[in-house]
């Protein structure tokens, strides 16, 4: 990428950008990779919690109820916006809803 003919205005838009996707990119490397590692030591009867020093499956079942809730829906942009898909939209999710998107764009 040449950013060499780019005006002050548009280099200083891109410095305010970076961070963010960045940010966003890691959030979703994250999930990427931890879902990867879940099924590759699921496949060998454990769980990551186990292999990594962790409660027992056992106890982490039963531990369990109670805890917090994964999220189910992430904002396209902003990876820090999440929702479990329980209890009121967030403000986020109905701006989408009402923009014509649908939840199924914003499943994690």
């Amino acid at each position: 990428m040449d950013i060499s003919n780019l005006s002050l205005a548009e280099l200083k838009e891109l410095e305010r950008l970076i961070p963010r996707e960045i940010k966003r990119r890691e959030a979703e490397e994250k999930v990427k990779v931890r879902k990867e590692l879940e099924a590759f030591v699921q496949a060998r009867g454990f769980s990551l919690n186990e292999l990594m020093g962790g409660e027992s499956a056992e106890k982490a079942k039963s531990t369990r109820a109670g805890g917090k809730v994964a999220a189910k829906y992430r904002h396209p942009q902003q990876a820090d916006l999440e929702w479990t898909g329980r209890g009121r939209k967030p403000k986020w999710v109905e701006a989408w809803l009402a923009n014509g998107g649908n939840l199924d764009q914003l499943a994690i």
